[in-house]
Formats: C-alpha cells, sequence, structure tokens
C-alpha cells in the first residue's frame, strides 16, 4: 500500500469538467492522481515539490490513485466511500463542496441540506450519508486530531437561514464560515430569529468580498 509520495509536480490537467488529474515524478516516474480541485489550487508551479497522500483503488483490474492534503482527508474520502452508492467522483465533490471541519459537522449533524450542496449529491444521498458514518465520525474525529466546532443557529433555525444564503447564490463554505463567524466572534444566540442570522450572515460576506 502506498501512503504518500512526495515529488515534483510535472503536470495539472482538468478531464470532463471537473476532474483534475496531477502527474507527480517521483525519482524518475509519473504517477497520475486524480485531486480535488481545492488541492490543485493549493499546488506549487511545475517543478515545485510536494507530499500528497494516496489511495489506490483497483476497478475492474483497472488502477486508479486519488491523492490528498493531508492523511485526514484521504482518511474521510475512505469512510465516504464505505457508503453504498458513494463512489469516488461524489466522495471528492464532497470534499470541494466543504472544507474537512465543515464536512464533518455536517454529517455528524445530519445537515442535509448542506450537503446536497454539493455536484451529484441528492437528498436521499445525503441522508444515506449522515445514517451510515455519523457515529463512526463522532469518534474518528478524535483520532483524526481536531474537533468539530459547535456554533451556528440551533436546527429548527439552520435550514432556513441556509436555504435563504444559498438562494442568494452564496456556496457552501461561504455559508459554513459565515454562520460559525456571527456564532463565535459576534455571538449572536442559537435561538436568535431566522432575520438576524441571516443579517448578520450576510454582513459578513458582504464584507468579506470587500476586503478580497
Amino acid at each position: 500500500m502506498i501512503s504518500y509520495l512526495k515529488g515534483i509536480v510535472a503536470g495539472i490537467q482538468t478531464i470532463s469538467g471537473n476532474r483534475v488529474v496531477l502527474t507527480l515524478e517521483v525519482n524518475g516516474l509519473g504517477y497520475d492522481l486524480q485531486i480535488p480541485q481545492r488541492l490543485a489550487q493549493q499546488l506549487p508551479d511545475s517543478g515545485g515539490v510536494i507530499q500528497i497522500f494516496t489511495h489506490l483503488q483497483i476497478r475492474e483490474e483497472v488502477p486508479f490513485m486519488y491523492g490528498f492534503a493531508s492523511p485526514a482527508e484521504r482518511d474521510l474520502f475512505r469512510h465516504l466511500l464505505t457508503v453504498s452508492g458513494i463512489g469516488a467522483s461524489l466522495a471528492i465533490a464532497l470534499l470541494d463542496t466543504l472544507e474537512l471541519p465543515d464536512l464533518v459537522q455536517a454529517i455528524i449533524a445530519a445537515n442535509t441540506q448542506i450537503l446536497i450542496q454539493a455536484p451529484g449529491v441528492g437528498k436521499k444521498t445525503a441522508e444515506r450519508i449522515c445514517l451510515e458514518l455519523k457515529s463512526k465520525l463522532v469518534e474518528w474525529r478524535k483520532s483524526a486530531g481536531f474537533f468539530v466546532a459547535t456554533g451556528g443557529p440551533a436546527p429548527g433555525i439552520l435550514e432556513e437561514v441556509q436555504m435563504t444564503l444559498f438562494a442568494l447564490g452564496y456556496t457552501a463554505h461561504e455559508v459554513s464560515h459565515a454562520l460559525h463567524v456571527v456564532s463565535e466572534d459576534i455571538g449572536l444566540p442559537k435561538d436568535a430569529y431566522v432575520e438576524d442570522w441571516i443579517k448578520q450572515a450576510i454582513a459578513h460576506l458582504s464584507s468579506s468580498e470587500q476586503v478580497s
């Protein structure tokens, strides 16, 4: 089993719209690895050296290798593959939609509304992911060395706030981060009015857009 590869970035190509393949040169050999788009944005320029954590999958006797930024990201990818109906493409889509702590939090909290923002993930699939992985991830997150943030609106308020922000065009990552900031930094109570959560979240998101 190959745990990781450390080598030179030899090339990056996008195949079939959203499938990103990294060619990594290691000791004179070129390895093709499918990676999340989020990782592709973090790679050094061609010729730069990077360490990639890998997962090898054999399908119909053909080997496919996947690459990740950290062991935790690779391990969550493996957890997702154990869910019935979830293949590598959907697992990578979920990793691209939300940062690792946010994705784990969404699954543990059964927050299907944010999971379905990932391309190809429908409501039933999101529910199945939460059902099959919730208890596993509660334990896994401790061994992985991070803890899921608890900030955000109360469950009865969360879905309406998220749906409104998604309708305004914000991404799952932006919404998740904004709600955490409003809860932790601004200190808005979990049971505050829906309108207050939306107003504060939009204010944060708007200020972030101006800074960028």
